[in-house]
């Protein structure tokens, strides 16, 4: 996968995130998912496939990593 133009990427943070300090931001571009450290921002991006994206979402609905008690 070649590396997409972030420069006008629309990042956004879940809802969910609140304000605590591990957040991360993701934009989708092109053939890709990027994910960023809201802290650091510039500090790398993580790039993904969408269809492995998919997957992971997918995995989270379903519970596959809850942690045990």
């Amino acid at each position: 996968m070649q590396k997409p133009d972030l420069s006008d990427a629309l990042w956004r943070k879940s809802s969910l995130s609140g304000s605590g300090p591990s957040c991360v931001e993701v934009a989708f571009v092109n053939d890709a998912v990027a994910v960023r450290d809201t802290k650091d921002r510039d500090g790398g991006t993580l790039l993904f496939r969408h269809d492995t994206w998919a997957a992971f979402v997918g995995g989270i609905k379903a519970g596959g990593f809850d942690r045990l008690s």
